[in-house]
């Protein structure tokens, strides 16, 4: 197994938690920074974008998280609403390139599950990163993402650990330059994603990252809503 700081950080980014985090900021809603070893943070800052209250996001070859934590029994997991607005796509990345494998906007749902029925190997590894960075990855990680190289609608499975799945919802020139708004049958795409109904919503989160292509991005996110 490796277990060099490039293998434990892109474990931290796939699984929403599996890092160390710095006390919950002062937020009214729970929202904080997450940070991930060995790279340099996303600035998340609150502003408007076109009139709508927005989560701007600045990243400088740099990777982390903006996370709040939830507690969702399976039965409730149903219809989400969440909003982006990318104004340059990442010309390099591909969320399915081990090494381009970064995105200019991610917005993120990690479930819990039972842990007894993942491969040991599977078990091995969320036992490191919990020893390193004091937090348990989730069971699963549900990601929508917007790629330039991977069809609208593709469900990726992460190069690294299949725990963690994205669809892609946006990535041509019409999605770039304006609010896409999207809302999503969340249990739905669980299940499209990982052949079986999701367990408890234990966080919810949004990453825009540029540390494997080395380059920058700047992305607003607009509420994420449950319905």
């Amino acid at each position: 197994m490796q277990v060099g700081g490039r293998w434990i950080g892109v474990l931290a980014v796939g699984l929403l938690g599996a890092c160390a985090s710095p006390p919950p900021a002062a937020d009214p809603e729970g929202w904080h920074a997450v940070l991930l070893p060995g790279k340099s943070a996303t600035q998340y800052s609150r502003a408007d974008k076109d009139g709508r209250p927005a989560l701007r996001a600045l990243s400088d070859r740099s990777a982390s998280m903006w996370r709040r934590r939830v507690n969702l029994p399976p039965d409730r997991v149903g219809e989400v609403s969440f909003s982006w607005w990318v104004p340059q796509a990442l010309a390099d990345a591909s969320v399915a390139d081990i090494d381009r494998e970064d995105a200019a906007v991610r917005v993120i749902f990690a479930f819990d599950g039972d842990h007894a029925r993942l491969p040991l190997r599977q078990r091995a590894m969320f036992d490191l990163a919990e020893a390193l960075t004091g937090e348990r990855p989730p069971y699963a990680t549900l990601m929508y993402v917007f790629d330039t190289r991977s069809p609208a609608g593709s469900v990726v499975v992460n190069p690294r650990t299949d725990r963690v799945r994205k669809i892609v919802l946006d990535g041509d020139a019409a999605a770039i330059g304006r609010w896409r708004d999207h809302r999503r049958d969340l249990a739905a795409d669980y299940r499209r994603a990982f052949g079986e109904d999701p367990g408890p919503l234990i966080a919810v989160g949004v990453m825009t990252d540029t540390d494997n292509t080395a380059g920058r991005a700047e992305a607003w996110y607009g509420p994420i809503r449950f319905h």
